[in-house]
């Protein structure tokens, strides 16, 4: 049994495939290993005890210490509110280098 999975969802417009510029396609092509596959880039964009800033949501704007990966999207952080440390899971994409 092939354990691999081939496309899982086509880019649309509404239920219409979308129209994919041709570079875009050369470009992921250029990437594929000899299976088809494109490793993405999954290592962590920070380390435990950096400096991390919130750039969307409630928190935005806010300073804190990164902790760490929960799971798969979302980080643990350290904020400094109303003069103590609060611990927030949030999005990974919603945090920048301080």
């Amino acid at each position: 049994m092939n354990s691999t999975v081939g496309v899982r969802k086509l880019v649309c417009n509404g239920e219409t495939p979308a129209v994919v510029n041709g570079k875009i396609v050369e470009s992921l092509m250029t990437q594929q290993d000899e299976r088809g596959f494109i490793k993405l880039d999954t290592g962590p964009r920070f380390a435990a005890g950096d400096a991390v800033r919130v750039i969307d949501g409630v928190f935005s704007r806010a300073l804190g210490i990164y902790e760490g990966m929960t799971d798969r999207e979302r980080v643990g952080i350290l904020l400094d509110l109303l003069g103590r440390k609060v611990r927030v899971q949030i999005d990974i994409d919603s945090l920048a280098a301080a």
